[in-house]
């Protein structure tokens, strides 16, 4: 009963995360194709399952996470990773789009974590927001608006965890360099998925309680800087 179940199995931080996780213990990688598997069994994986997965499918969310912890004897660890950037320009214009982003970062996400938080005894459950939300701008407001609403979901579901068995561990990075903003300039307090998972991970195996995490934590100042800016500076902020 010692099960890690990531949700987004091909995600460069998850993978990460999972990998520092895993010795020991059963990994199922949730994902639409098959991730690769030997990252996982060279960190000391005992075992690594595949289980198809579609995020926008909400009504298939409980069956796949009881599946998982069929497949393992128990899940304490789970890591909700999908997630996709999208393409501002595109969304502007594209309501299709729009709704997109919104469903997959946002509404998939809140459905996946009330499942964890139902169906989980115990252990942690990982979600990622991001500074993106903490203001939103006009130059990715799309995904923005979707890493805000997530994050206040969070927090909500934060306090309805605490003093029980089950932890909610929130990542709250600066912009990741990885392969979901290849191709993009690097903004101020830029992190590494490695840099996010070995935040994540030493804070479960020392923290208590539910926790939102900056990374790096000098970003929390950045974000105080942000709310005070003039809204006539800030629309013309990049991403």
């Amino acid at each position: 009963m010692n099960g890690i179940l990531l949700l987004g199995g091909t995600s460069d931080i998850g993978r990460e995360l999972a990998s520092r996780l895993c010795a020991g213990r059963e990994v199922v990688l949730a994902a639409r194709r098959r991730p690769a598997e030997q990252m996982l069994l060279d960190a000391g994986a005992t075992a690594v399952h595949h289980l198809p997965f579609e995020a926008t499918d909400l009504a298939s969310h409980r069956a796949l996470v009881e599946q998982a912890i069929e497949l393992t004897g128990g899940v304490t660890t789970a890591i909700v990773a999908f997630g996709i950037l999208g393409d501002q320009a595109r969304a502007e214009h594209d309501e299709a789009h729009a709704a997109e982003i919104a469903t997959i970062d946002y509404t998939a996400q809140v459905s996946m974590l009330t499942v964890l938080a139902d169906l989980l005894p115990q252990g942690e459950i990982v979600a990622f927001s991001s500074i993106a939300g903490w203001r939103a701008r006009r130059a990715n407001y799309v995904y923005g608006s979707t890493k805000a609403g997530l994050d206040a979901f969070c927090q909500g579901l934060s306090d309805r965890l605490h003093g029980s068995g089950l932890r909610l561990v929130t990542a709250r990075p600066g912009f990741v360099i990885g392969s979901m903003t290849e191709g993009m300039d690097p903004a101020p307090l830029s992190v590494t998925p490695a840099e996010v998972a070995a935040a994540v991970a030493d804070e479960i195996r020392t923290g208590r309680g539910s926790r939102t995490l900056w990374i790096p934590r000098r970003l929390r100042l950045l974000a105080w800087v942000m709310r005070v800016v003039p809204r006539p500076i800030w629309r013309r902020m990049p991403r």
